[in-house]
């Protein structure tokens, strides 16, 4: 087995000794383990977040154990609770100041899709002005779901790379304006 063949197969073990990978890899199973969360709890879905946060559920376990409450230290937004008009102005400008690249989570059915405020003030869905990455569903969920969200969004970014995830970015937020465009009537 020569040096190129061993190259070619990166996170393959070799003993006890060393492991191959690429840069690539190492700096996404990095990214994916310290995924510092910018919590914007607006609901009682920012109770259950604080919950997860804690000794029984221990959110630390996953790496997102910093909450970060200033948008330039943060890179990954939760989304909790509901969200009406005059706060989705707020809630896009602090996702366009969180750190690069930026990852957001919906959690609960306020969040994801206005929930049961189906009035003229709730925003029905924060899909509208942020490119979600992971929905978490229930009316409060449960910590285990926001778990379970931040587990599936360490696995993608796991897999993603820099490029991909800048062009899957500017492709939702290609369609989230063409989605907003003001209806003009000729």
């Amino acid at each position: 087995m020569g040096l190129t063949e061993t190259l070619s197969k990166p996170g393959e073990m070799f003993g006890d000794m060393f492991q191959v990978a690429t840069l690539d890899n190492v700096v996404q199973w990095g990214q994916s383990f310290s995924l510092w969360p910018y919590p914007f709890a607006t609901a009682c879905c920012g109770i259950e977040y604080m919950s997860t946060a804690c000794a029984d559920y221990d959110i630390a376990r996953f790496g997102a154990e910093r909450p970060s409450f200033s948008p330039r230290q943060a890179d990954m937004i939760l989304v909790l609770g509901t969200i009406t008009y005059k706060m989705a102005p707020v809630l896009r400008q602090i996702y366009d100041q969180l750190a690069e690249p930026k990852f957001v989570i919906s959690v609960g059915a306020c969040a994801s899709s206005g929930g049961m405020f189906h009035t003229y003030g709730v925003l029905q869905g924060v899909d509208r002005i942020l490119p979600v990455d992971v929905y978490v569903p229930g009316c409060p969920p449960r910590p285990e779901a926001i778990l379970d969200a931040l587990v599936k969004l360490q696995k993608k970014v796991q897999t993603q790379g820099l490029e991909a995830r800048r062009q899957e970015v500017m492709k939702k937020i290609q369609e989230i304006n063409e989605r907003n465009k003001p209806l003009v009537v000729a």
